[in-house]
């Protein structure tokens, strides 16, 4: 697992859950093409609010049948994957905002490396 030590990058793709790529949830979609494109990590967070890029609220309301929440698709790995993966899979996001930032990683430990 050293391979994934040291200086990587954290990219962050925000979306809202009500996004979809050929009928299912984009970040689902994207999730799929992470794992096959063998990419180190992912995780997606639910966030309880946020301003989009049309500047409205997205909450969640007890009394809306539909949701729109925001989502925050984070992935880590080295920069060169990571801009790959983009370049190759970028018209997926209709609407989104993509951030790239610096990372270390100090450990990364799974049950197969114990």
């Amino acid at each position: 697992m050293k391979r994934y030590l040291g200086r990587k990058k954290v990219m962050r793709i925000y979306l809202d859950n009500s996004d979809t790529y050929e009928g299912k949830p984009l970040w689902q979609s994207l999730m799929g093409k992470i794992q096959e494109e063998g990419l180190a990590g992912a995780t997606l967070y639910k966030a309880a609010a946020g301003i989009g890029a049309h500047t409205e609220i997205h909450t969640f309301e007890i009394w809306s049948l539909s949701q729109k929440l925001p989502i925050v698709l984070e992935v880590i790995d080295d920069e060169e994957k990571i801009l790959g993966f983009l370049k190759k899979y970028d018209g997926m996001i209709g609407e989104g905002l993509v951030t790239l930032t610096d990372v270390e990683v100090l450990r990364y430990k799974s049950a197969s490396n114990l």
